[in-house]
């Protein structure tokens, strides 16, 4: 999987502010017949960016719980229920639902508590590059710059 993801001698074409730009340089790159399976568009300068959504407690970690619960052992009870005997099959199914419940509830309340008020918020996370460098195999860097040169509106930092 790392070789689809590297080249033998990359060189930077250039660095763009923005994915939308980069992608328009590669966009260009291909309709003039360039190699484009030798680029790599990658991403630099990362940042990670946490969206806090909202104050945890009980209640809501709790319902967390349940809810999730509920989905896994509503899987499990329809896995068990294609097994039960004739007739059994919802049996199964709500019986899958209330373990998840159960249980769904238990994780939840113990990991909560683990972390003895530490975090009280709830988050997403991603991570974000700043800006955006195409790099390109040796032997092509001539070609690419040349063809980049004619892009209209769209110059490269270096």
């Amino acid at each position: 999987m790392a070789q689809i993801f590297s080249l033998e001698y990359p060189q930077s074409l250039g660095v763009y502010d923005d994915y939308d730009a980069a992608q328009k340089a590669v966009d260009h790159l291909s309709d003039h017949d360039f190699p484009v399976e030798n680029v790599l568009i990658v991403g630099t300068e990362l940042k990670q960016l946490e969206r806090v959504t909202g104050r945890l407690t009980w209640g809501r970690v709790i319902l967390s719980g349940v809810l999730g619960g509920a989905w896994f052992g509503l899987l499990i009870g329809l896995l068990l229920g294609i097994f039960a005997a004739e007739g059994d099959w919802l049996a199964a199914v709500l019986a899958g639902i209330l373990l998840g419940v159960v249980w769904g509830a238990i994780i939840a309340a113990v990991g909560y508590a683990s972390t003895r008020g530490q975090r009280d918020f709830s988050s997403v996370k991603t991570i974000l590059p700043s800006k955006y460098e195409l790099l390109v195999e040796h032997k092509h860097l001539a070609r690419g710059q040349e063809l980049l040169a004619g892009l209209p509106g769209a110059t490269p930092t270096f």
